[in-house]
Order: structure tokens, then C-alpha cells, then sequence
């Protein structure tokens, strides 16, 4: 017998509320199985990143309480 392989789904693109109305510099997520992807809009079809939910979730707690390290 075989094992069965559920279908792969496209993830669902959003962007950032935040990112007003310019086409220019845009960054797309998703929400996945294993967490998070993004992508540059510009290029949709191109690297992606992918972060585990803990990364993501402590990523965008550090830019909601702002304590992003100084670069």
C-alpha cells in the first residue's frame, strides 16, 4: 500500500496593513504549517524566508514593544 500525500496548498499572500499605498517596497506573509514566509511582492515567485511561530511571534512582539536591537 501507499502512503497517501495530502495536496500541497498555495499559502495565502497578505500584506502588511501598514504598508500604505506604495507598490514599491512591499513585503508579503503568510501564515504556514510551520509558521511564517515572506516574500517581496515585486517579486512573488522569488526566495522566500521561513520562520518557526516562535521566531515570528517574538519578531513581531520586539516591533509592537519596540525592543528591536540597534543595528
Amino acid at each position: 500500500m501507499k502512503p497517501e500525500t495530502a495536496p500541497v496548498q498555495q499559502p495565502t499572500w497578505f500584506k502588511s496593513s501598514y504598508s500604505g499605498g506604495n507598490e514599491t517596497e512591499c513585503v508579503e506573509a503568510a501564515f504556514i504549517a510551520p509558521g511564517t514566509a515572506i516574500r517581496d511582492s515585486k517579486h512573488p515567485t522569488g526566495p522566500r524566508l521561513q520562520f518557526s511561530a516562535p521566531s515570528w511571534e517574538a519578531f513581531v512582539t520586539a516591533l509592537r514593544t519596540d525592543r528591536m536591537p540597534a543595528a
